[in-house]
């Protein structure tokens, strides 16, 4: 047996001796490193003829490839060593049955907006939908928000980096009243001839009733137990020639009723203020059995529709007269299944969510 021989066999015993991957690292670079063995025999091949240069560099060769051989095979046989204890640590027992995927469903406030639009489909309004990110005058001044209004504040209204035509500031939609003034506007252009309802012109002819809902996303910086960030709100508007608050208090005592699935539920209008209406009742309902029973709850905002809202709405206060109500979704979502917390809505919590499948 020549010195190659030996020293591969060297090199084949401390792989053996390795029993982690660092410990083979160590002993590869006795063999295989900048200073190891190998490296040693090529440096030595300096003082040596051409012919015995090439004898003598291939046979180091061959020694080289074997002791590259038993390296990897020793690192696979560390790996697989690994691989074994792993598996028996993380045992699999395949004959359990497989993971299904769950069934999903609609969140709770998806559940009750589809209410809320089937309740007021029923009564022959349309459903309105329409930009989150609104421009200044549809956000405020159409629905007659003097300029120096709180909501028009940053501390109450986000901004987005934009500005519209007129070089003001776009706030995303505090509240979903300008799909009101959108609505009515494409309601005039369809049944007013082109009529422009921005033009200080305003339109007095015979056109069907405006009547509509507007349900959707809105946001205020506003956040607690009963506030978000983002919540929902539906807003409705009902425009016609002779439209009273009279039926205001048919059709939104009816959708109470209906939305709750009780007659036994009673409604009080107590008068308020909102810039765009005149005059303005918030709207509190009092269930009479249950847990809430007794308790005045305040589920909604409403009103005659203030004659300049008209006004910007192309139309002729005085010939067209309505009512507006606007109510919050997710308040209305608590009451019917009895949540106390609104963030649990956003929280994305599977175990909550999974209670209204």
């Amino acid at each position: 047996m020549n010195e190659l021989d030996v020293l591969v066999d060297g090199a084949r015993g401390a792989f053996a001796q390795a029993t982690t991957p660092a410990d083979l690292e160590n002993a590869k670079a006795l063999y295989l490193g900048k200073s190891g063995r190998i490296t040693e025999l090529m440096k030595g091949m300096a003082a040596l003829s051409v012919d015995e240069k090439k004898t003598r560099g291939a046979a180091i060769n061959v020694a080289k490839q074997a002791i590259e051989a038993a390296l990897t095979e020793r690192r696979q046989a560390l790996a697989d060593a690994e691989l074994q204890v792993q598996l028996k640590a993380e045992a699999l027992d395949v004959t359990l049955p497989g993971r299904q995927r769950g069934q999903g469903g609609l969140h709770p406030v998806s559940l009750t907006m589809e209410r809320i639009e089937a309740i007021f489909a029923s009564q022959g309004f349309d459903v309105a939908d329409g930009p989150e990110i609104e421009t200044d005058w549809f956000s405020f001044t159409a629905l007659n928000n003097p300029p120096n209004h709180p909501a028009r504040s940053m501390q109450d209204t986000f901004y987005v980096d934009g500005r519209s035509a007129d070089g003001l500031l776009l706030p995303l939609r505090p509240h979903t009243s300008p799909m009101q003034i959108r609505y009515a506007h494409a309601h005039v252009r369809k049944h007013g001839n082109g009529f422009d309802p921005r033009s200080s012109q305003l339109f007095g002819g015979d056109m069907p009733e405006i009547r509509v809902i507007a349900p959707g996303r809105t946001y205020r910086v506003d956040s607690d137990a009963t506030h978000s960030p983002m919540f929902h709100q539906c807003e409705g508007l009902w425009i016609g020639a002779n439209v009273s608050f009279k039926d205001l208090k048919v059709v939104f005592t009816d959708f109470c009723r209906t939305f709750f699935e009780s007659d036994d539920l009673v409604l009080r209008f107590r008068p308020s203020f909102f810039p765009f209406t005149e005059p303005s009742a918030e709207i509190d309902i009092q269930f009479q059995s249950g847990p809430l029973a007794g308790r005045w709850l305040e589920v909604a905002g409403s009103g005659q529709v203030h004659p300049n809202v008209v006004r910007n709405m192309g139309l002729d206060p005085e010939k067209y007269i309505g009512f507006a109500f606007g109510m919050g979704p997710d308040r209305l979502t608590m009451l019917r299944y009895g949540v106390n917390d609104l963030r649990l809505f956003f929280d994305g919590d599977i175990r909550f969510l999974k209670q209204f499948q």
